[in-house]
Protein backbone atom coordinates (compact mmCIF):
# COMPACT_ATOMS: atom_id res chain seq x y z
CA UNK A 1 0.00 0.00 0.00
CA UNK A 2 0.66 3.72 -0.11
CA UNK A 3 -0.34 6.00 2.61
CA UNK A 4 -3.21 3.60 5.24
CA UNK A 5 -5.44 6.28 5.28
CA UNK A 6 -5.89 6.03 1.32
CA UNK A 7 -5.83 2.19 1.18
CA UNK A 8 -9.60 1.88 0.29
CA UNK A 9 -9.54 4.96 -1.85
CA UNK A 10 -7.00 3.50 -3.83
CA UNK A 11 -8.63 0.08 -3.86
CA UNK A 12 -11.93 1.37 -5.02
CA UNK A 13 -10.04 3.78 -7.77
CA UNK A 14 -8.09 0.36 -8.79
CA UNK A 15 -11.38 -2.15 -9.06
CA UNK A 16 -13.02 1.01 -11.06
CA UNK A 17 -10.23 1.29 -13.78
CA UNK A 18 -10.08 -2.89 -13.98
CA UNK A 19 -13.48 -2.67 -14.63
CA UNK A 20 -14.89 0.47 -16.36
CA UNK A 21 -17.74 -1.64 -17.89
CA UNK A 22 -19.36 -2.78 -14.52
CA UNK A 23 -18.88 -0.34 -12.19
CA UNK A 24 -18.21 3.52 -11.28
CA UNK A 25 -16.57 5.21 -8.73
CA UNK A 26 -18.13 8.64 -7.14
CA UNK A 27 -16.01 11.55 -7.18
CA UNK A 28 -16.95 12.92 -3.29
CA UNK A 29 -17.46 9.23 -1.27
CA UNK A 30 -16.23 5.92 -1.48
CA UNK A 31 -19.29 5.06 -3.33
CA UNK A 32 -19.36 2.94 -5.97
CA UNK A 33 -22.30 2.64 -8.42
CA UNK A 34 -23.14 0.01 -11.32
CA UNK A 35 -22.11 1.45 -15.26
CA UNK A 36 -25.30 1.09 -17.00
CA UNK A 37 -28.44 0.55 -15.65
CA UNK A 38 -32.64 1.37 -16.65
CA UNK A 39 -33.47 4.16 -14.47
CA UNK A 40 -36.39 4.06 -13.14
CA UNK A 41 -38.01 0.43 -14.34
CA UNK A 42 -36.73 -1.80 -11.41
CA UNK A 43 -36.06 -1.68 -7.67
CA UNK A 44 -32.58 -0.79 -6.69
CA UNK A 45 -30.35 -2.73 -4.60
CA UNK A 46 -27.90 -1.00 -2.11
CA UNK A 47 -25.87 -2.18 0.59
CA UNK A 48 -22.24 -1.59 1.56
CA UNK A 49 -19.84 -1.30 5.13
CA UNK A 50 -16.47 -1.26 6.16
CA UNK A 51 -13.98 -2.44 4.10
CA UNK A 52 -11.46 -5.30 4.32
CA UNK A 53 -14.38 -7.71 2.89
CA UNK A 54 -12.91 -7.83 -0.50
CA UNK A 55 -14.57 -8.43 -2.71
CA UNK A 56 -17.60 -7.81 -0.67
CA UNK A 57 -19.21 -5.37 -0.73
CA UNK A 58 -17.90 -3.62 -4.20
CA UNK A 59 -17.25 -6.94 -6.11
CA UNK A 60 -21.14 -7.50 -6.32
CA UNK A 61 -22.13 -4.33 -8.09
CA UNK A 62 -23.43 -5.07 -11.86
CA UNK A 63 -26.13 -6.81 -13.85
CA UNK A 64 -28.10 -8.94 -11.28
CA UNK A 65 -27.15 -8.02 -8.53
CA UNK A 66 -26.37 -4.43 -6.41
CA UNK A 67 -26.88 -1.21 -7.87
CA UNK A 68 -24.74 1.22 -5.27
CA UNK A 69 -22.54 0.09 -2.48
CA UNK A 70 -21.25 2.66 0.27
CA UNK A 71 -17.87 1.41 0.74
CA UNK A 72 -16.73 2.69 5.00
CA UNK A 73 -12.87 2.40 5.69
CA UNK A 74 -10.96 -0.97 6.76
CA UNK A 75 -13.99 -2.56 9.53
CA UNK A 76 -15.62 0.65 9.58
CA UNK A 77 -19.07 1.46 8.89
CA UNK A 78 -19.85 4.24 5.99
CA UNK A 79 -21.03 7.63 7.78
CA UNK A 80 -24.81 8.53 7.49
CA UNK A 81 -24.08 10.71 4.73
CA UNK A 82 -22.20 8.78 2.39
CA UNK A 83 -25.04 6.13 2.62
CA UNK A 84 -27.53 8.50 2.03
CA UNK A 85 -25.30 9.89 -1.23
CA UNK A 86 -25.51 6.24 -2.37
CA UNK A 87 -29.68 5.80 -2.01
CA UNK A 88 -30.18 8.77 -3.69
CA UNK A 89 -28.14 8.38 -6.54
CA UNK A 90 -30.41 5.65 -7.69
CA UNK A 91 -33.96 6.16 -5.89
CA UNK A 92 -36.47 5.74 -8.22
CA UNK A 93 -40.74 5.42 -8.37
CA UNK A 94 -40.41 1.93 -8.00
CA UNK A 95 -37.84 2.00 -4.54
CA UNK A 96 -34.99 0.69 -3.27
CA UNK A 97 -33.61 -2.28 -1.23
CA UNK A 98 -31.10 -1.61 1.16
CA UNK A 99 -29.05 -4.74 2.62
CA UNK A 100 -27.72 -4.09 6.14
CA UNK A 101 -25.30 -6.54 7.62
CA UNK A 102 -25.81 -6.49 11.65
CA UNK A 103 -23.19 -4.34 13.12
CA UNK A 104 -23.79 -1.50 15.69
CA UNK A 105 -22.11 0.82 13.24
CA UNK A 106 -24.09 -0.16 9.99
CA UNK A 107 -27.22 -0.65 11.64
CA UNK A 108 -26.84 2.61 12.85
CA UNK A 109 -25.90 4.58 10.32
CA UNK A 110 -27.75 3.10 7.36
CA UNK A 111 -30.96 3.79 9.76
CA UNK A 112 -29.90 7.69 9.66
CA UNK A 113 -29.72 7.32 6.21
CA UNK A 114 -33.20 5.56 5.59
CA UNK A 115 -34.69 7.76 7.81
CA UNK A 116 -33.57 10.76 6.09
CA UNK A 117 -34.39 9.68 2.71
CA UNK A 118 -37.83 8.57 3.40
CA UNK A 119 -38.35 12.01 4.64
CA UNK A 120 -37.52 12.97 1.04
CA UNK A 121 -40.16 10.98 -0.03
CA UNK A 122 -37.79 8.07 -1.56
CA UNK A 123 -40.04 4.90 -1.65
CA UNK A 124 -37.49 2.46 -0.17
CA UNK A 125 -37.27 -0.88 2.62
CA UNK A 126 -34.45 -2.84 3.88
CA UNK A 127 -33.41 -6.22 5.84
CA UNK A 128 -31.06 -6.63 8.70
CA UNK A 129 -28.75 -9.46 7.99
CA UNK A 130 -27.83 -11.65 11.04
CA UNK A 131 -27.07 -14.99 10.00
CA UNK A 132 -23.81 -16.10 11.77
CA UNK A 133 -24.88 -18.99 14.03
CA UNK A 134 -22.03 -19.15 16.48
CA UNK A 135 -23.80 -16.65 18.45
CA UNK A 136 -26.76 -18.02 20.73
CA UNK A 137 -29.04 -14.71 20.50
CA UNK A 138 -30.83 -14.18 17.13
CA UNK A 139 -31.16 -10.16 17.64
CA UNK A 140 -27.14 -10.40 18.22
CA UNK A 141 -26.10 -12.57 15.44
CA UNK A 142 -23.58 -10.82 12.82
CA UNK A 143 -24.05 -10.42 8.92
CA UNK A 144 -21.77 -12.34 6.86
CA UNK A 145 -22.11 -14.74 3.94
CA UNK A 146 -25.93 -15.06 3.41
CA UNK A 147 -25.32 -11.27 3.12
CA UNK A 148 -24.18 -12.27 -0.40
CA UNK A 149 -26.48 -14.59 -1.12
CA UNK A 150 -29.19 -11.97 -0.45
CA UNK A 151 -27.36 -9.42 -2.95
CA UNK A 152 -27.78 -12.56 -5.99
CA UNK A 153 -31.14 -13.59 -5.34
CA UNK A 154 -32.75 -10.14 -4.86
CA UNK A 155 -30.65 -8.76 -7.37
CA UNK A 156 -32.16 -11.35 -9.69
CA UNK A 157 -35.40 -10.52 -8.67
CA UNK A 158 -35.27 -6.93 -8.73
CA UNK A 159 -33.90 -7.40 -12.74
CA UNK A 160 -36.49 -9.04 -13.07
CA UNK A 161 -38.98 -6.12 -12.60
CA UNK A 162 -40.36 -7.47 -9.48
CA UNK A 163 -42.11 -4.98 -7.30
CA UNK A 164 -40.20 -3.48 -3.83
CA UNK A 165 -42.45 -5.93 -1.89
CA UNK A 166 -41.18 -9.23 -3.73
CA UNK A 167 -37.81 -8.09 -3.55
CA UNK A 168 -38.30 -7.91 -0.21
CA UNK A 169 -40.06 -10.98 0.51
CA UNK A 170 -37.70 -13.03 -1.23
CA UNK A 171 -34.79 -11.38 0.73
CA UNK A 172 -36.35 -12.75 3.80
CA UNK A 173 -36.69 -16.47 2.84
CA UNK A 174 -33.22 -15.94 2.03
CA UNK A 175 -32.52 -15.31 5.82
CA UNK A 176 -34.81 -17.51 7.00
CA UNK A 177 -33.35 -20.73 5.47
CA UNK A 178 -29.48 -19.76 5.24
CA UNK A 179 -26.94 -19.08 8.11
CA UNK A 180 -23.15 -19.03 8.31
CA UNK A 181 -20.08 -20.37 10.29
CA UNK A 182 -16.57 -18.97 10.39
CA UNK A 183 -12.84 -19.87 11.92
CA UNK A 184 -10.03 -18.47 12.14
CA UNK A 185 -6.53 -20.11 11.78
CA UNK A 186 -4.50 -16.26 12.02
CA UNK A 187 -5.67 -13.04 13.00
CA UNK A 188 -5.44 -10.53 10.27
CA UNK A 189 -3.71 -7.08 10.15
CA UNK A 190 -4.91 -3.86 10.44
CA UNK A 191 -3.23 -1.84 7.50
CA UNK A 192 -3.87 1.22 9.75
CA UNK A 193 -1.67 -0.25 12.69
CA UNK A 194 0.16 -3.12 11.42
CA UNK A 195 -1.02 -5.47 14.37
CA UNK A 196 -2.73 -8.61 14.60
CA UNK A 197 -6.41 -8.08 15.88
CA UNK A 198 -5.76 -10.71 18.40
CA UNK A 199 -3.16 -13.26 19.72
CA UNK A 200 -3.41 -16.87 18.56
CA UNK A 201 -0.84 -19.60 19.07
CA UNK A 202 -0.03 -21.93 16.08
CA UNK A 203 -2.31 -24.93 17.09
CA UNK A 204 -5.28 -23.21 18.15
CA UNK A 205 -8.00 -22.00 16.63
CA UNK A 206 -10.86 -19.19 17.06
CA UNK A 207 -14.03 -21.10 16.52
CA UNK A 208 -17.09 -18.54 15.26
CA UNK A 209 -15.56 -15.61 14.25
CA UNK A 210 -17.38 -12.43 12.52
CA UNK A 211 -15.62 -10.84 9.70
CA UNK A 212 -13.80 -8.12 11.37
CA UNK A 213 -10.96 -9.45 12.77
CA UNK A 214 -12.51 -10.04 16.56
CA UNK A 215 -11.93 -13.13 18.54
CA UNK A 216 -14.41 -15.84 18.31
CA UNK A 217 -17.13 -17.55 20.88
CA UNK A 218 -14.34 -20.23 21.68
CA UNK A 219 -10.94 -21.52 21.33
CA UNK A 220 -10.01 -24.92 20.29
CA UNK A 221 -6.84 -26.90 19.52
CA UNK A 222 -6.37 -27.94 16.35
CA UNK A 223 -8.49 -30.61 14.64
CA UNK A 224 -8.10 -32.37 11.21
CA UNK A 225 -10.18 -30.94 8.50
CA UNK A 226 -13.05 -33.55 8.08
CA UNK A 227 -13.77 -33.07 12.02
CA UNK A 228 -13.63 -29.18 11.86
CA UNK A 229 -16.52 -29.91 8.98
CA UNK A 230 -18.34 -31.88 10.97
CA UNK A 231 -18.71 -29.39 13.59
CA UNK A 232 -19.79 -26.30 12.19
CA UNK A 233 -22.23 -28.12 9.35
CA UNK A 234 -23.83 -29.67 12.72
CA UNK A 235 -24.12 -25.81 14.10
CA UNK A 236 -25.78 -24.88 10.72
CA UNK A 237 -28.25 -28.09 10.34
CA UNK A 238 -29.16 -27.83 13.96
CA UNK A 239 -29.97 -24.27 13.51
CA UNK A 240 -31.76 -24.48 10.61
CA UNK A 241 -33.25 -28.19 11.24
CA UNK A 242 -32.58 -29.64 8.05
CA UNK A 243 -33.93 -32.65 7.09
CA UNK A 244 -33.05 -35.65 5.10
CA UNK A 245 -34.11 -34.62 1.57
CA UNK A 246 -33.40 -30.84 1.61
CA UNK A 247 -32.27 -29.38 -1.57
CA UNK A 248 -29.35 -26.93 -0.39
CA UNK A 249 -26.65 -24.13 -1.72
CA UNK A 250 -22.84 -24.97 -0.49
CA UNK A 251 -20.17 -22.16 0.21
CA UNK A 252 -17.39 -23.00 1.58
CA UNK A 253 -15.22 -19.82 1.53
CA UNK A 254 -11.55 -18.75 2.84
CA UNK A 255 -11.27 -15.58 5.12
CA UNK A 256 -8.32 -13.50 2.68
CA UNK A 257 -5.74 -15.59 3.47
CA UNK A 258 -5.91 -19.24 2.92
CA UNK A 259 -4.19 -21.30 0.48
CA UNK A 260 -6.77 -22.71 -2.44
CA UNK A 261 -4.99 -25.92 -1.92
CA UNK A 262 -6.91 -25.55 1.31
CA UNK A 263 -10.02 -24.21 0.73
CA UNK A 264 -10.84 -27.76 -1.83
CA UNK A 265 -9.32 -29.97 0.79
CA UNK A 266 -12.08 -28.38 3.10
CA UNK A 267 -14.66 -28.20 0.58
CA UNK A 268 -14.14 -31.75 0.02
CA UNK A 269 -14.61 -32.73 4.10
CA UNK A 270 -17.91 -30.39 3.91
CA UNK A 271 -19.34 -31.65 1.22
CA UNK A 272 -18.60 -35.49 1.66
CA UNK A 273 -20.27 -34.85 5.17
CA UNK A 274 -22.96 -32.58 4.18
CA UNK A 275 -24.48 -35.78 1.85
CA UNK A 276 -23.49 -38.23 4.47
CA UNK A 277 -26.63 -36.33 6.39
CA UNK A 278 -28.68 -37.16 3.12
CA UNK A 279 -28.68 -33.19 1.83
CA UNK A 280 -28.71 -32.39 -2.02
CA UNK A 281 -26.10 -30.18 -2.98
CA UNK A 282 -27.77 -28.03 -5.84
CA UNK A 283 -25.30 -25.61 -6.25
CA UNK A 284 -21.71 -25.40 -4.32
CA UNK A 285 -19.40 -21.69 -4.43
CA UNK A 286 -15.88 -22.12 -3.64
CA UNK A 287 -13.74 -19.21 -2.83
CA UNK A 288 -13.42 -15.95 -1.20
CA UNK A 289 -16.72 -13.66 -0.83
CA UNK A 290 -16.82 -12.09 2.28
CA UNK A 291 -13.08 -12.15 3.85
CA UNK A 292 -10.77 -10.67 6.63
CA UNK A 293 -8.10 -9.22 4.99
CA UNK A 294 -5.23 -11.59 5.01
CA UNK A 295 -6.89 -14.17 7.50
CA UNK A 296 -6.33 -17.72 7.07
CA UNK A 297 -9.75 -19.21 8.26
CA UNK A 298 -12.62 -21.08 6.29
CA UNK A 299 -16.30 -20.07 6.52
CA UNK A 300 -19.41 -22.55 5.50
CA UNK A 301 -22.97 -21.28 4.62
CA UNK A 302 -25.50 -23.08 3.95
CA UNK A 303 -29.09 -22.10 1.90
CA UNK A 304 -32.11 -24.19 2.31
CA UNK A 305 -33.85 -24.50 -1.54
CA UNK A 306 -36.90 -24.11 -3.09
CA UNK A 307 -37.97 -24.09 -7.03
CA UNK A 308 -37.67 -20.09 -6.75
CA UNK A 309 -34.19 -19.65 -4.79
CA UNK A 310 -32.70 -22.12 -6.97
CA UNK A 311 -34.01 -20.43 -10.49
CA UNK A 312 -32.82 -17.21 -8.71
CA UNK A 313 -29.64 -18.22 -7.64
CA UNK A 314 -28.26 -19.34 -10.91
CA UNK A 315 -30.08 -16.27 -12.71
CA UNK A 316 -27.82 -13.86 -14.99
CA UNK A 317 -25.28 -12.10 -13.37
CA UNK A 318 -22.58 -9.92 -14.39
CA UNK A 319 -20.03 -7.85 -11.65
CA UNK A 320 -16.69 -8.36 -10.82
CA UNK A 321 -16.70 -11.22 -8.78
CA UNK A 322 -19.52 -13.04 -9.66
CA UNK A 323 -20.89 -13.97 -12.99
CA UNK A 324 -23.11 -16.48 -13.77
CA UNK A 325 -24.69 -16.81 -17.79
CA UNK A 326 -28.03 -18.23 -16.46
CA UNK A 327 -29.21 -21.91 -15.97
CA UNK A 328 -32.39 -23.43 -17.00
CA UNK A 329 -33.77 -25.19 -13.55
CA UNK A 330 -36.08 -27.89 -14.61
Amino acid sequence: MNRPDDIVREMLEGMALAFPDIIRLDSQWNNVYRRYRKPGNRVALVCGGGSGHEPAQAGYVGYGMLDAVAAGHVFTAPPAPQVLAAINEVANDVGVFVIITNYTGDVMNFGIAIKMASAKGVKLDYIIVNDDVSISDISKRRGTTITILINKIAGAAAEEGWSLEEVKRVAQKVLDNGRDIGVALTPCILPTTGKPTFELAYDEIEFGIGVHGEAGVKRMKYIQSRELAKIMVDAIADDLKLQKGDEVALVVQGTGGTPYMEKFVFYRDVRMYVESLGLKVFTSWIGEFFTSLDMQGARVAILRLDDELKRLLVAPAYTIAIRTPGIVVS
